[in-house]
């Protein structure tokens, strides 16, 4: 049964059950047509990930910076968790002897444990490309199915809407790097069941899958889902003004439904949610100061679109994995279009005005265009400081525009085919696909091209032949020169490599700035050595070492429990090397690929 797809408009809850649409429109059954529509987006993802497929041993996605390095750990030490039955929320392998809270940084632990046993056999690169490729698939999938039984009578309607839902700009630009930004696939069944609710549909058991549908999106991923809720909440506001005599009908089954939900993601993320915001290594909050959406990159094209402009775009953009708008102008007129034509239309309408107010406080705090401050405030001010929205990165409030534009334009299709069926004694205009050709000249410049992939650097031997066990005493660590950090990931790659049997001081993920400022930043607060040997990289010179600072560099080595010092062969390599002979007072030795300074003498007990 339809919850809001009529015959003619649409609507959400019908004023009158008996006649309305509920009991009009026959749900659709499932068919090789739906088959044939989700297998396309699933070949459709793996082309755009055709590269990294290829080449799953040595396979980068280059524009993920640190990234897929990161995420390949948090899938191998997740899986190691799961095998050993250890706490899969945190970890000792990075930051040592401090650890990681898994729950505080983006684990993804709703794929990771899943798919354990794929990362145990055949690696985690393989586990990193079937997040990413599932997650487009699966969300555009998922999208398709909602509107398909839910919103619009013509499959190929719906088909459209969850085409651009799955693949938008935002989602392909986050697919290089974030698959937690990407695994929309449940978020559209959160939608669907509080719209059960708000119509009085079995509550109780409505309320049941809500509860357990918005638990497993936390393991997906909570930002994703603040967004899409706050989103979703313009959406229930808008059409309730419209319909304000059916909001009395809907307060007890939400009520009902919605506190079972509650109590029952509760008991399911209860100690996870404690965990990331009280237990060890956790933070209150991650500050990236003012990173609202540029109005022009609302109408440019993404970088990696059929008519992106790397350059035009990174002007109006933090990053290559942050192109969170970037719809281009073709779509921006279309949507104006769209949205005066279907205007009269309760649920299209309430769609616009989400789409627009989520666009608007993507802008951020202070308006700013073609990158200069208008000076004009923005609404992100009225959010931008409470809980859990200080986090946020407002820009990533645009990505609650990609299902609303989806679904406005499965609607507007599903009008046309309806307006042009055939009618008795007329001829049949092609008005379909007519309508079908203007949608793609307009989708096509920002339809994706296949992500860029590179061959990653290889792992030294000295880590991928074992070499380092005659280095690292019981409890000791290896030291990577330089310490790893969120520019500098390759050492999570070589400890992924060895097996994950060595534990490392520092690192990429997020966690308090101090041992006494709960602030969030990314990797660890630094040691002095390891500012040292940032000054190193910064100048590209060796640096001078006074006594104080060998004091200091032997306090440090201790504290990380180091066994080993390694550098690889690298840029300003000398000046590394140069640097670390003076600190310990003798030279490194050139074992299997690296220079390692054995420190056992120094930091182990005497």
């Amino acid at each position: 049964m339809s919850l809001f797809r009529p015959e003619a408009r649409t609507e959400l809850i019908p004023t009158v059950p008996a006649a309305g649409p509920l009991a009009a429109a026959p749900r659709m059954r499932r068919s090789w047509a739906d088959a044939g529509i989700i297998g396309a987006y699933l070949l459709f993802a793996i082309l755009l990930f055709g590269g990294l497929w290829a080449d799953l041993g040595q396979g980068y996605l280059w524009n993920s910076a640190s990234d897929q390095n990161l995420w390949e750990w948090f899938f191998s030490v997740t899986a190691r968790s799961v095998v050993h039955l250890e706490n899969p929320l945190s970890s000792g392998l990075q930051n040592y002897p401090l650890g990681v809270n898994m729950m505080a940084n983006t684990a993804m632990l709703g794929v990771s444990v899943p798919l354990t046993p794929l990362t145990l056999v055949f690696g985690p690169t393989l586990t990193w490309a079937i997040a990413l490729t599932g997650s487009l698939a699966g969300t555009a999938a998922a999208w398709y199915w909602v509107f398909s039984r839910h919103l619009v009578a013509h499959r190929w309607a719906a088909a459209v809407g969850g085409a651009f839902a799955g693949f938008a700009p935002p989602m392909v630009s986050h697919a290089n790097a974030h698959p937690n930004f990407v695994a929309w696939f449940v978020l559209p069944f959160l939608a669907l069941k509080v719209i059960h609710l708000a119509k009085g549909r079995r509550p109780v058991r409505n309320g049941i899958w809500l509860g357990v549908l918005s638990a497993y999106q936390i393991f997906l991923g909570e930002e994703p889902l603040l967004i899409f809720a706050l989103g979703f909440v313009i959406f229930a506001t808008a059409y309730c003004l419209s319909r304000p005599r059916e909001v009395g009908a809907m307060v007890r089954p939400l009520a009902l439904g919605g506190g079972i939900a509650v109590v029952l993601a509760l008991v399911l993320v209860a100690f996870p949610l404690w965990w990331q915001f009280f237990g060890p290594q956790s933070y209150t909050g991650l500050e990236h100061g003012k990173v609202g959406n540029d109005t022009a990159a609302f109408t440019r094209f993404a970088t990696q679109s059929v008519a992106g402009q790397p350059e035009a775009a990174a002007a109006v953009s933090m990053n290559r994995t942050e192109e969170n708008a970037f719809f281009g102008w073709p779509l921006i007129v279309l949507m104006v279009v769209v949205t005066i034509w279907l205007w009269r239309e309760v649920v299209a309408r309430s769609l616009a005005i989400t789409m627009l107010l989520m666009a608007w406080l993507s802008l951020g705090s202070d308006l700013t265009v073609l990158g200069e401050d208008s000076g004009v405030p923005g609404p992100w001010r009225l959010l931008a400081n409470l809980p859990l929205f200080e986090s946020l990165l407002e820009s990533r409030l645009a990505m609650a525009c990609v299902p609303a534009v989806g679904a406005l334009l499965a609607i507007a299709t599903d009008r046309v085919f309806a307006a042009a069926g055939p009618l008795p004694g007329e001829k049949r205009l092609p008005v379909r696909l007519i309508w079908l050709g203007a949608v793609a000249a307009v989708l096509m410049p920002i339809a994706p091209t296949q992500l860029v992939v590179h061959d990653r650097p290889a792992t030294p031997a000295f880590f991928a032949d074992g070499t380092w066990r005659g280095y690292v005493a019981p409890g000791g660590t290896v030291v990577p020169v330089p310490l790893p950090s969120s520019g500098e990931s390759e050492p999570l790659h070589w400890q992924v490599d060895a097996g994950l049997e060595y534990p490392m001081p520092e690192g990429y993920f997020v966690g308090p700035s101090g041992p006494d400022d709960k602030r969030g930043r990314y990797g660890s607060y630094q040691r002095p050595t390891s500012v040292l040997f940032d000054r190193v990289r910064d100048s590209g010179e060796a640096q001078g070492v006074s006594e104080a600072d060998r004091d200091q560099a032997i306090a440090d080595l201790r504290y990380w429990h180091a066994s080993v010092l390694v550098l690889t062969p690298r840029d300003g390599a000398d000046a590394y090397r140069a640097t670390v002979d003076l600190l310990l007072r003798k030279p490194g030795r050139y074992v299997d690929g690296v220079w390692v300074w054995d420190v056992r003498p120094i930091t182990e007990p005497r």
